[in-house]
């Protein structure tokens, strides 16, 4: 499906494959609802494919049964529109295969997994291999490597995942955010021979202008403002240097502001108007009333940039600067 598909291009995914959130009603539960909306928000918003539940999705936080429902519940809401990436990260091999499996089964298109999280001390080179083949042969879907910042993720080499790429049926794509993400990422690229189809950053799209130079295939950002992000990657698609680092400089306020206030997405579609609620599991993003109508400004400088906005009158979502 996915190579006659906008996030395909040359047979492999490309673009920005955004990451949505995991929306919270005020007594902690999922708000299935709330996250078919942010789906929709996603798709209108130009995305080349979807990616969840992941680091920005707070999958930490979800129990197995709410991954694999919400996992669900993407596929059927996304109805083949876009490419679909399924997180399916494990605490072992083991649980990664369960999630893999059901990836499958559910139709989703691909899978992406860190090496086992959780874990306090070094993971050796075998247990990680095993753990990519046993998610590449359980789910049937190609695999994209998460290479993500300790403690939560483990520092691969690139030597060690162009291994994975080459060794591995189905381990296909690699997301780097490690750091310099930058170097790792040309590693890559020059090592690569053919068997990784694409690498993808990740840091919202900080890094993006020098990652797309040194070969990358695109990012996957957080959703908040995902139209503004398409935005910035059609630009450098489309060879206008000059226009996507005008839209980086507009961008730059809002990276700096989540360099303070992680986790701030759910803020941001807040006043969006996609959800109704920015409820976190585990404590709330500290934004007091100075942080909070900075944010309205930083968001107001970005409007002309986004394809979608609340009217206030109608509630509804309307095209803006179509």
């Amino acid at each position: 499906m996915a190579d006659s598909i906008e996030g395909s291009k040359s047979g492999g995914f490309r673009g920005i494959f955004t990451i949505p959130s995991t929306p919270f009603t005020a007594d902690g539960a999922v708000d299935v609802a709330a996250f078919r909306r942010i789906v929709e928000f996603c798709v209108e918003c130009g995305a080349h494919g979807l990616v969840y539940p992941v680091n920005a999705s707070e999958f930490t936080s979800l129990s197995d049964s709410e991954r694999m429902k919400l996992s669900e519940v993407l596929v059927e809401q996304n109805a083949g529109r876009l490419p679909t990436m399924i997180g399916v990260a494990g605490v072992t091999r083991e649980v990664a295969e369960q999630f893999a499996t059901r990836a499958g089964r559910i139709g989703a298109d691909s899978v992406i997994a860190m090496p086992p999280y959780l874990v306090r001390g070094e993971l050796s080179e075998q247990l990680i291999f095993e753990y990519y083949r046993g998610i590449a042969d359980a789910g049937g879907l190609p695999v994209c490597i998460q290479n993500y910042v300790p403690p939560i993720g483990t520092n691969l080499s690139a030597e060690f995942m162009l291994r994975l790429c080459r060794e591995i049926p189905l381990v296909e794509y690699i997301k780097e955010e490690t750091v310099p993400s930058t170097i790792k990422l040309t590693q890559i690229v020059q090592g690569n021979d053919g068997s990784c189809k694409g690498v993808f950053g990740g840091a919202g799209g900080r890094y993006l202008i020098e990652e797309y130079r040194r070969g990358s295939a695109g990012n996957m950002p957080g959703c908040h403002v995902t139209d503004v992000v398409v935005a910035f990657w059609q630009a450098l698609e489309s060879g206008d240097e000059s226009a996507a680092i005008r839209i980086y400089k507009e961008l730059s306020p809002l990276f700096f502001y989540e360099h303070q206030i992680p986790g701030c997405y759910k803020e941001v579609l807040k006043r969006r108007g996609v959800i109704e609620y920015a409820f976190k599991r585990n404590g709330q993003s500290a934004i007091d009333e100075i942080g909070s109508r900075y944010l309205d400004d930083v968001l107001d400088a970005l409007r002309p940039l986004m394809r979608w906005w609340t009217n206030p009158a109608s509630r509804k979502p309307e095209a803006v600067g179509r």
